[in-house]
C-alpha cells in the first residue's frame, strides 16, 4: 500500500494493472505470450533455503533495492503531512506511523554489474512477513493498525491475505531477541528454583476429589512397583520391563542421561499434577521432570537417582538443556530480522524510493524502538545502514529528469516508465540527454529473462525492482563508470552520488528533507518548492494552534474575525489541520503572545463587552483552546489515538490554560514564548499518536483540491 506521505487517496499511488497468474514458490505474470517477469516468492516453507541464496547474492552485489508494503500510513486525520510540520514534527508523524501500522511484504532486490555484458544482474525477492507470536509466554504485544483504504488497495493488486498470515516470515527485533534472552537467563539464574520442573507447584496438590485420592494410589502402587524392581538384585530386565509398561503403554521404561526412568504418555493435565505430587511425597530417589520431545510437546519422565548429588547433577543437567531449548527458540524466531542483518552487516549502498517511511519501520520492526527525536534516530540509523539513497531526491535534484518526468510527477511507477521506457515497455531507445540506456536482466533460481511488463501486480518486490532500475539509470546519466567501481568495490564513494548520499524527504507535502550523516534538516530546492510557493513563507514562532472550535467555521470567518482584533494585515494565512483546529499564522511573532493573552482574557469574562468582542465569534468558552507551536510538536510526541485533534489534545492532558501571566509575560517583554516555558503551560499525560488524511487551504477545504491532485501523484 506504501507510501502517500501521509495522504488521503491510495488508489492513485501506482498506476499498474492487470492481476498476474500465481505458483508458488516463483511467481511468472503472463499477461502476453511474449511479455513475463520472474520473481521469486518467499514465505516460511522456503525461507531458510532463501535466506542462504540471499547472503551470496547481497556479498556481490553493488547496491541493493528494497521496497516495503503496509497495513496503513496514518491514523487520524491530523496525522497527515502538512505544509505546517516543522521537521521534527514530521519525523514524529512518521514515527508514530512506523510503530503503529505493521509491514506485509519487504521487497529486496540486489543489482550486480556484469563486465562482461555490460549489464546489471537482478535478483528481485518478494518476501511475505507476519509478526506471529513465536515464543510461548512472551509478553511481546503483536497488535497493529490496518487502515482500510490500505487494505482496499493490497486487495486490488490482488495481494494474498491468506498467504500472508498463513505462510508470512515472522521476526523478533534486535531489542526483543535481548529481551527474550535476558528474560530466559533471569528464570534459569536461580540454582535452586524447581519451578521449571513443575515440581514446587505441586508438591502440595490437594486431593479434593473421589477419583483423584483413587488415582493417586494407584499411581504410588505403581511407581513403588518399578521403583522396587530397580532395587531388587533378583529382579532381570524382563521382569523390570513387564513391571514397569502396562498395556496401554502410559509408562514405558527409558533411559534419560543413563539413568532409568518412566516415560509417561496419554495423561491428562491434572493428572500429571496428581503424578508429580505422588512423586515428591512418597519418593526421595525419584525426580519428575520435563524434558524437550521430539515432537513439539515436551516430554514427561520420572527418573531414578541414586543419591543426593546425583539428583543435584540431574536437576542441573535438565535445567541447562531447557535454558538451551529455550535459546534456539529465541534464535529460531528472529526470522526475517536475519535479511535485515544481512542488508546491514554487508554495508551495501540501499536504494528505496520515497523511503523515510520504509527505513523506519525497518528500524521499528527489526531493530528496536525508534528514539524520540530526529537527530538521535539518524545516529543510531548511520550505524546500521551507513549510506542509502532516495531515488526521490535523486530525480528531483536534476533539471534533466525533471524535464522527462514533467517537474513534480516523480511517482515510483511514472518515473520507471519514463526513465527506464526499454525496460518498462521493451522500448530500445536512447533517453536522457541521448545517453545509452543501462540493460538489466533478471536472476531468479539460476533462470535469466530480459523480458518485462510495467503492468504487473503492485507488491513489494517488483517495486524494488523499479527503483534499482531507475537509480541504475540516473548513475549512467550523471557520468559513473560502474566498471571501475565493481574493481573499486563501493559505490557509495562516487564523488558525482555525493550530493544525494543520506538525503531523504521527511516529507514530501512540506518538502522537508533529513540529512543522515548530520541529522539536520536541509533546504530543498526541488520539485517540493513547487508545491510550497503555493503557500506564503512559513514562520513557526508567529503561528498558534487553536481547537475545539465552533463546528463548520470556516477559515476565511476565522481570518475576519481576527483582522477585527488586530488589523486587516495580521493574519498570513489560516489552515485546518481537522474540522476541530487550526494553525493561524500571524505576521509578526509578537502577536502570537496578544492574541493568547486576549483569548484567556475573554474566556475568564462574560460581562457584555467581553460577549461583544470580535473573537467571541471564533471563541466557544472554555471549549476552544489556544497555544504555541511546540504544545504541537507536544501532542504530536504522545501514544494517544483520537480521531479528532481537539479531543487528542483533551486525551493528552492538555489544559485550557493559554499564557502565561501578564507579571511573567512583563519579565520576559514581547518575545515568543519558548518551548521549555511553553511545556510549563500544560500539563503532559503520555507519548505519541497516529495519522489519517485530512488538510484544508486557507480559505476552505475546496480549494485544496488541485494540491492534492498534485501531491497524491508524487508516490
Amino acid at each position: 500500500m506504501k507510501k502517500l506521505c501521509m495522504w488521503k487517496s491510495l488508489s492513485t499511488t501506482r498506476q499498474l494493472s492487470h492481476a498476474p497468474t500465481t505458483v508458488f514458490p516463483t511467481r511468472r505474470r503472463t499477461l502476453s505470450s511474449s511479455s513475463s517477469f520472474d520473481i521469486k516468492n518467499v514465505t516460511k516453507s522456503n525461507f531458510e533455503s532463501a535466506l542462504k541464496d540471499l547472503r551470496g547474492l547481497l556479498r556481490d552485489a553493488d547496491f541493493v533495492a528494497v521496497d516495503l508494503e503496509m497495513t496503513g500510513v496514518t491514523s487520524a486525520p491530523w496525522r497527515e503531512s502538512f505544509d505546517y510540520d516543522r521537521y521534527d514534527i514530521s519525523y514524529l508523524k512518521v514515527k508514530d506511523s512506523a510503530e503503529k501500522f505493521a509491514v506485509v511484504q519487504f521487497g529486496v532486490c540486489p543489482f550486480r554489474w556484469d563486465s562482461h555484458k555490460q549489464s546489471f544482474v537482478a535478483h528481485p525477492h518478494n518476501f511475505y512477513i507476519f509478526p506471529r507470536q513465536e515464543i510461548p509466554g512472551s509478553n511481546q504485544s503483536r497488535e497493529f493498525l490496518c487502515q482500510t483504504t490500505s487494505l482496499d488497495f493490497l486487495a486490488k493488486y490482488q495481494f494474498d491475505f491468506n498467504l500472508c498470515i498463513r505462510e508470512g516470515v515472522s521476526y523478533l527485533s534486535r531489542s526483543q531477541e535481548k529481551e527474550a534472552l535476558e528474560r530466559i537467563s533471569s528464570i534459569y539464574m536461580d540454582e535452586s528454583s524447581d519451578s521449571m520442573f513443575g515440581l514446587s507447584e505441586d508438591a502440595d496438590f490437594p486431593l479434593v476429589r473421589m477419583a483423584d485420592v483413587l488415582f493417586a494410589e494407584r499411581m504410588k502402587n505403581t511407581i513403588r512397583e518399578w521403583r522396587d524392581s530397580l532395587l531388587s538384585k533378583g529382579s532381570s530386565n524382563s521382569e523390570i520391563k513387564q513391571i514397569s509398561t502396562d498395556p496401554s503403554q502410559r509408562f514405558q521404561m527409558v533411559f534419560f542421561k543413563t539413568r532409568p526412568g518412566l516415560a509417561l504418555s496419554d495423561f491428562t493435565s491434572r493428572q500429571l499434577r496428581v503424578i508429580k505430587a505422588v512423586t515428591k511425597k512418597h519418593f526421595k530417589d525419584l525426580v519428575y521432570i520435563r524434558v524437550a520431545g521430539e515432537a513439539t510437546s515436551p516430554q514427561q519422565l520420572i527418573v531414578y537417582t541414586d543419591s543426593n548429588d546425583d539428583r543435584a547433577l540431574l536437576m542441573k543437567e535438565v535445567k541447562d538443556g531447557l535454558r538451551k531449548e529455550a535459546e534456539m527458540k529465541v534464535e529460531s524466531a528472529v526470522g526475517f530480522r536475519h535479511v535485515i542483518d544481512l542488508l546491514s552487516s554487508e554495508r551495501k549502498l540501499i536504494v528505496g524510493h520515497n523511503c523515510f517511511l520504509d527505513v523506519a519501520h525497518m528500524y521499528s520492526k527489526f531493530i528496536g524502538p525508534l528514539p524520540s527525536t530526529a537527530e538521535d534516530y539518524v545516529s543510531s540509523l548511520q550505524k546500521l545502514f551507513p549510506s542509502i539513497v532516495d531515488t526521490k531526491i535523486l530525480l528531483n535534484a536534476n533539471g534533466v529528469f525533471r524535464q522527462t518526468l514533467n517537474k513534480s510527477n516523480t511517482s515510483l511507477s511514472r518515473a520507471f516508465v519514463s526513465i527506464c521506457p526499454h525496460i518498462a515497455l521493451g522500448i530500445k531507445t536512447s533517453s536522457l540527454a541521448d545517453r545509452p540506456c543501462v540493460e538489466v536482466e533478471v536472476q531468479v533460481d539460476e533462470k535469466r529473462s530480459s523480458n518485462w511488463n510495467s503492468g504487473a501486480k503492485h507488491e513489494a518486490g517488483y517495486d524494488a525492482f523499479m527503483t534499482g532500475c531507475i537509480f541504475a539509470q540516473a548513475c549512467n546519466h550523471l557520468g559513473i563508470d560502474f566498471t571501475l567501481h565493481v574493481l573499486g568495490g563501493d559505490l557509495a564513494k562516487d564523488t558525482k552520488l555525493q550530493n544525494y548520499i543520506n538525503c531523504l524527504y521527511l516529507s514530501w507535502v512540506s518538502g522537508n528533507v533529513i540529512d543522515l550523516s548530520s541529522g539536520k534538516c536541509i533546504p530543498d530546492s526541488s520539485a517540493s518548492s513547487n508545491l510550497k510557493s503555493r503557500y506564503q513563507d512559513i514562520s513557526f514562532p508567529s503561528i498558534i494552534l487553536l481547537w475545539g472550535l465552533p463546528s463548520k467555521l470556516k477559515a476565511k470567518e476565522i481570518r475576519a474575525c481576527i483582522a477585527q482584533a488586530f488589523g486587516p494585515n495580521s493574519v498570513s494565512s489560516v489552515y485546518h489541520l481537522d474540522e476541530s483546529a487550526v494553525f493561524i499564522q500571524f505576521s509578526k511573532p509578537e502577536l502570537v503572545s496578544k492574541f493568547l493573552e486576549l483569548k484567556e482574557t475573554l474566556s475568564r469574562s462574560s460581562d457584555p463587552i467581553s460577549v461583544l468582542h470580535p473573537l467571541s465569534n471564533i471563541l466557544n468558552g472554555e471549549n476552544t483552546h489556544a497555544a504555541t507551536y511546540d504544545v504541537y510538536q507536544q501532542i504530536c510526541s504522545s501514544s494517544i489515538s483520537k480521531k479528532l485533534f481537539a479531543d487528542q489534545a483533551e486525551a493528552v492532558g492538555i489544559k485550557h490554560k493559554t499564557v502565561s501571566s501578564r507579571a511573567e509575560r512583563g519579565k520576559r517583554g514581547n518575545q515568543v514564548f519558548d518551548k521549555e516555558t511553553d511545556v510549563r503551560m500544560f500539563d503532559e499525560k503520555a507519548d505519541d499518536l497516529m495519522s489519517s488524511p485530512y488538510g484544508c487551504s486557507e480559505t476552505d477545504r475546496s480549494a485544496e483540491s488541485f494540491y492534492l491532485d498534485e501531491v497524491l501523484a508524487s508516490k
